[in-house]
């Protein structure tokens, strides 16, 4: 794990509240609707990616799914976000791993990313990213990533960022994934700024 990359973010952490970061969203609307129409089983396998706090995992407890994993480099985003969830969140599988090395020791049915993918910048690591979702999806499994779009920013939380379009992202990930659906949004930072995110749904061709 880059200590640098995780110092930086656990004082990140530390010293914000999930409010006053800039991809706050109180509720994850573009992620829920993604999910939503895939009309999975309560038992699916579902982990989050760069989770910190979203809220996504909130919205998933209450629609009553019990096999969930959050993934993030940040260990006290993670403690945050237990806390938060308390007694209702005992079942969910908390993993402390950056994602540019993290190796998966299970197969997921839904891969989620908002905004994580975007800050691997180093070929070994969006390498390595590409490889261990392949490995890491079940048959007929969905993977919904959302990164900067073209026109977004080249800087978020002073480091540097990639931008991608829809096609980017289906050549990125072409080794195992085909594209369903993709969709331009903007988010609205808490100090009103518009960042413009690119959303794609994939299913696993494995």
């Amino acid at each position: 794990m880059n200590k640098d990359l995780k110092s930086h973010w656990e004082a990140i952490y530390q010293n914000k509240s999930f409010e006053e970061v800039g991809w706050y969203q109180a509720v994850p609307e573009t992620s829920i609707q993604f999910f939503e129409k895939l009309n999975l089983p309560k038992t699916a396998a579902i982990m989050d990616m760069g989770a910190g706090e979203s809220r996504f995992v909130d919205y998933l407890l209450e629609k009553g799914y019990t096999n969930i994993t959050l993934v993030d480099i940040s260990a006290e985003a993670l403690k945050k976000t237990q806390a938060r969830l308390g007694e209702k969140g005992k079942s969910v599988k908390y993993i402390e791993a950056d994602a540019g090395t993290f190796k998966a020791t299970e197969r997921y049915d839904f891969w989620h990313d908002r905004a994580t993918f975007h800050f691997l910048t180093e070929i070994t690591a969006i390498e390595h990213y590409t490889q261990n979702s392949c490995r890491s999806l079940k048959p007929k499994a969905h993977f919904l990533i959302g990164t900067f779009a073209e026109g977004g920013p080249k800087i978020c939380s002073e480091l540097e960022v990639f931008q991608y379009s829809a096609d980017d992202l289906s050549e990125v990930f072409a080794r195992c994934l085909t594209q369903v659906k993709a969709i331009k949004t903007d988010h609205v930072t808490p100090s009103g700024a518009k960042l413009k995110f690119v959303f794609c749904l994939f299913k696993y061709d494995g």
